[in-house]
């Protein structure tokens, strides 16, 4: 019997949830291209950004992958990786369901199971905590720019934001220290209706699970240099993402800073986030840029309008991170 190509399989589950993306489209195709049209050259601009962002992602990873024990990786294979692990992650449920299991079948040939899943691992989680270091970054930014002018609501609502984010980086922290993947599955191994197979899961390839966690706490404690490289990468990129929004909304005013577009970002994503099983955030991150720039004193309607746009560029990266699948293939 031939053998089934995995690659075969990602790119079908990406091309159906494209294909249901785009019929279920909350707003005509008449409408999206106006305003297409509308943004003009912003637009194309928004798109070659992320190209850019992609580039960062990727040096972060490969300085995880090239830590001297595996032949080193070149970089356009790493990007080439880390696009399509993206893509798949925009357009499944729960995210890290599509791209990082993709992103670990790639990696095993060329560097053994437990490497590939170690670093994409690891590369997971410098992303996620990246996040929380850029919301902390932003918190402190909101209390700089606006904090005089702060009603009891906001404040009550930043040291929500800032307890949940300073649980996230002393979780992280201690997960870099000492390891993470058997903790986390012996946490899953507790849940009703999996916790019997996550048991049976852990037990088996323990072996496997504790390489896993040593080459984590290895990352912090012995290559601390690849370690604040990787995650200045990622949350360099992060910085550089919210150009995306300036750009967008320039189309629209002249009274928008960079600043305010960092704000914006941070509080959406953070929305978006908190409701990360929708595929693609459908609906939480133009909610949440909505409630941003009205919070910010701007017609909810920019949010609106701005997701829209969002929507549009991360379709086209989809679109390409899917067709580099199968590029490449022998």
């Amino acid at each position: 019997m031939k053998k089934i190509d995995f690659r075969n399989i990602f790119l079908a589950i990406g091309l159906v949830a494209v294909i249901i993306m785009l019929f279920t489209f909350d707003m005509s195709y008449a409408e999206v291209w106006s305003n297409v049209k509308r943004a003009g050259y912003w637009f194309p601009a928004c798109v070659v950004l992320w190209l850019f962002i992609y580039m960062m992602n990727a040096l972060g990873w490969r300085a995880i992958i090239n830590d001297g024990t595996v032949k080193p990786l070149s970089y356009l294979r790493v990007l080439r990786y880390t696009i399509s692990g993206f893509a798949l992650n925009n357009v499944t449920p729960v995210g890290l369901l599509g791209g990082e299991p993709y992103r670990i079948m790639e990696l095993t040939p060329l560097v053994g199971a437990a490497k590939a899943t170690s670093s994409v691992f690891l590369n997971s989680m410098m992303h996620i905590f990246s996040h929380f270091c850029f919301w902390v970054f932003s918190i402190v930014l909101f209390l700089v720019l606006y904090g005089s002018s702060m009603g009891w609501g906001m404040v009550a609502f930043l040291l929500a934001c800032a307890l949940f984010c300073g649980l996230g980086v002393y979780f992280f922290l201690c997960g870099y220290r000492n390891g993470l993947a058997m903790r986390a599955l012996r946490f899953f191994s507790h849940w009703p209706f999996m916790g019997r197979r996550v048991k049976t899961f852990a037990e088996s390839h323990e072996d496997t699970i504790r390489k896993v966690d040593e080459q984590i706490s290895q990352l912090h404690g012995e290559r601390p240099g690849a370690f604040y490289f990787s995650l200045s990468m990622e949350f360099l990129a992060r910085m550089l993402g919210c150009f995306e929004l300036q750009f967008i909304l320039l189309i629209l005013t002249d009274d928008i800073s960079y600043w305010d577009c960092v704000l914006m970002q941070a509080f959406a994503s953070l929305l978006a986030n908190l409701l990360f099983i929708i595929p693609m955030q459908m609906g939480t991150r133009e909610g949440g840029l909505a409630i941003v720039t009205e919070a910010l004193h701007m017609s909810g309607a920019y949010g609106v309008l701005t997701g829209l746009i969002t929507r549009l560029r991360e379709l086209i990266w989809i679109a390409i991170g899917l067709a580099l699948i199968k590029a490449g293939k022998k």
